[in-house]
């Protein structure tokens, strides 16, 4: 008997909470322990001293937990509750932070530090599969579509407020009583969040247990290898995987090196913003403009159609990246004018993204196994992101920041020329 499922169980009456309850809160709690992993992990450490290089790949290894976690996701239905599920792993989740902020003032806080946030990692992944089959299990297709705006709203408020509000407390902080004990507080504070939404969705959340419950274990892993066998049985689809992993190539070099030049110092070639600066710059303009982008370039795209737009949204994704050249080569000392910059870069990044969400969608995942080859699909995604990613930190230091940032540029061009023949040989028909 799982205790958290008997007394989540308990919590609940029989009839369920309005959506607007749990659906806001629920994908807060998604994003908050992915943007800590994949964001404020790299703006701590840099603040804290590690490496470029360091930074780059251990952070970047952390994103395999987002790759795999199709692979998991069928077993997951053998949960008697996946409200007990999704509880469980926003706790894991919150207690794992709470600890990186009492390892930070230990003497091997690197390494314990890394191995706690690979716990965050995991535990997210996982509470993101459950916490999006809560999500369409409790809701028709009609209230689907309707919060489905509350959902990315509320998952880019975890953006806004991780790289808002906790990156510049964070700065604020470090001023007054330095990097290890200004970082143990946030990460103090996004456990005790994490754990108090955990405790909250107890009473929030709808319990959901899955339409058809497998046989058992082995059941699900026969099903899982006919996904896998028919995933990769599909036409063209080593081409595909090509064209969605070189998609990210850019953008995950760019993400990752860009907040930490903005930290570095003048004289090795960064702007020597402030963490409190970074978090202003990112946290709220970049985040604003990153969503208008998103939804522009979504009008786009169904006007144009994916085919005929996708050049224009690979372009659009890449080449704001030159505004870092000309960050690195002017070094600009006005706020404004680095705002400015990186709101265009976050614009065009919004407006780009989503070609490859369509193209996994649309051409990638149809057929009988959708949603199960969509997840593949994004995972092959995140996998472009976590390879260049891993390996930004010592093309950076290898090349320096300005040529660095032209290599971004140059990094972009396989998939504008993979874009005319990948329709070539879909993968299914679209």
């Amino acid at each position: 008997m799982n205790p958290v499922n008997e007394l989540a169980r308990a919590a609940l009456p029989a009839a369920t909470r309005h959506p607007l309850a749990w659906v806001p809160t629920l994908y807060l709690a998604q994003g908050l322990p992915f943007y800590a992993v994949a964001l404020v992990a790299g703006l701590m450490y840099k603040s804290m001293g590690v490496p470029n290089e360091q930074i780059a790949r251990w952070t970047g290894l952390l994103g395999l937990a987002w790759v795999f976690k199709a692979l998991w996701s069928p077993f997951l239905e053998l949960a008697r509750s996946r409200r007990g599920v999704v509880v469980c792993f926003q706790l894991a989740g919150g207690f794992a932070m709470a600890a990186i902020a009492l390892v930070l003032q230990l003497s091997g806080w690197f390494a314990l530090s890394i191995l706690l946030f690979a716990v965050v990692a995991l535990a997210s992944s996982t509470h993101d599969i459950c916490a999006d089959g809560i999500y369409i299990s409790s809701l028709s297709e009609r209230q689907q579509a309707a919060y489905a705006g509350w959902q990315g709203a509320f998952f880019n408020a975890a953006k806004f407020l991780s790289m808002g509000g906790l990156v510049m407390l964070a700065g604020f902080l470090e001023e007054r009583m330095g990097p290890g004990p200004a970082w143990a507080t946030v990460f103090g504070l996004l456990g005790a969040l994490m754990a108090g939404l955990g405790l909250y969705h107890l009473w929030a959340l709808p319990d959901t247990p899955g339409a058809v419950r497998p046989a058992g274990a082995r059941s699900v892993a026969a099903t899982l290898l006919d996904v896998i066998r028919d995933f990769f049985a599909k036409p063209g689809i080593w081409m595909a995987i090509l064209f969605i992993i070189l998609f990210r190539a850019g953008e995950g070099q760019i993400q990752t090196i860009g907040p930490l030049f903005l930290r570095d110092a003048r004289e090795v070639g960064g702007l020597g913003l402030s963490t409190a600066q970074v978090g202003a710059v990112y946290g709220t303009a970049g985040t604003i403009a990153f969503l208008a982008g998103s939804i522009a370039g979504g009008y786009f795209t169904a006007a144009l159609g994916l085919k005929r737009a996708m050049p224009f949204l690979i372009v659009a994704m890449n080449l704001p990246n030159a505004v870092f050249w000309y960050l690195s080569a002017a070094q600009p000392a006005s706020l404004g004018v680095i705002a400015a910059g990186l709101g265009v870069e976050m614009f065009g990044y919004g407006f780009g993204f989503v070609g490859v969400i369509l193209f996994i969608m649309q051409v990638v995942a149809s057929g009988p196994y959708q949603t199960a080859h969509y997840a593949l699909g994004t995972g092959f995604m995140q996998l472009g992101f976590v390879l260049f990613k891993m390996v930004s930190g010592d093309i950076q230091a290898a090349l320096g920041y300005q040529v660095f940032f032209l290599w971004v540029l140059v990094s972009a061009l396989p998939v504008l020329v993979l874009s005319r023949f990948v329709w070539n040989a879909p993968p299914s028909a679209s």
